[in-house]
């Protein structure tokens, strides 16, 4: 217990003067809740840990294991969790603020309403999460695992889903305006009711998905295979744009835009991990 209590004084101060290294140890499962975390903690084990509110300000986290952590409310602000461990974590209500969770494991984690505006979850594995109102536009999910992931009433307004695996993911009520669901797989996806205004769906298969209510609005289906997409009217069709490799279902016709311009989405560079602090002279 007092090694465990010195090591979260060590962050907290970390989270200020960033001078040292940080290593978790001790078995506590309770953290005080609003404590700050800096430095490096790269590989440290903090499964299980409550750390409800926790700011993690300029942090380098990677490699680190917080599944089943609880991260209600918690910040992340300019911090690295590459390849972290968060699978089954509670992060409902979390702020992702310029953090890089490039290859990170949130399979099966809870993450309802967390806000990340831009934040990267390049290669990511989020099968079986909870991201029911998300608030998340421009969010980089490229080569990311979506498999059975929730994304009901999530806003994702130009987001990047670019060559992922989206099987049996349900997007019903989702804000996917201007979004790039492209390269990827959406078998038995949920798109009832989603607002696909202006989305780039080329190159992608969406076999069994659910289209019922969508507004596919001035979305680009070019090179996508919805031979095998279910409730697809012809007037969702006619509002969108198609060209000569789209498939659709059987007594579809595809409505050809030629010379449109087709917008061609890069996934940005992800953040550089915080420096280490330097060692006090």
């Amino acid at each position: 217990m007092k090694n465990l209590a010195l090591t979260l004084s060590t962050l907290a101060l970390l989270a200020i003067a960033g001078t040292a290294e940080a290593k978790m140890i001790g078995d506590e499962r309770d953290i005080p809740r609003q404590v700050s975390f800096g430095g490096a903690c790269r590989g440290c084990d903090l499964a299980g840990k409550k750390m409800i509110n926790a700011r993690f300000l300029s942090a380098d986290f990677s490699g680190a294991s917080l599944s089943r952590a609880d991260l209600r409310g918690a910040s992340f602000v300019r911090s690295s969790f590459r390849g972290a461990r968060l699978s089954d974590a509670d992060l409902r209500g979390a702020e992702l603020m310029g953090s890089d969770f490039t290859e990170a494991d949130f399979s099966g984690a809870q993450l309802d309403g967390v806000e990340g505006a831009g934040s990267v979850f390049i290669s990511a594995n989020f099968s079986r999460a909870s991201l029911n109102g998300a608030d998340l536009p421009g969010a980089d999910f490229t080569r990311a695992k979506l498999d059975r992931a929730k994304f009901r009433g999530a806003d994702l307004p130009h987001a990047i889903l670019a060559r992922v695996s989206a099987d049996r993911t349900d997007f019903r009520g989702a804000e996917l305006i201007g979004a790039a669901l492209i390269y990827s797989q959406f078998s038995d996806a949920d798109f009832q009711n989603a607002d696909l205004t202006h989305a780039q769906m080329m190159q992608s298969e969406f076999s069994r998905a659910d289209f019922r209510g969508a507004d596919l609005d001035g979305a680009s289906l070019a090179g996508a295979d919805l031979s095998g997409a279910r409730n697809l009217s012809q007037q969702q069709v006619n509002s969108a744009c198609s060209d000569s490799k789209t498939r659709l279902p059987s007594g579809l016709a595809p409505r050809i835009c030629k010379g449109r311009r087709v917008l061609m989405i890069r996934s940005p560079a992800p953040p550089k991990p915080p420096a280490p602090p330097k060692p006090p002279h």
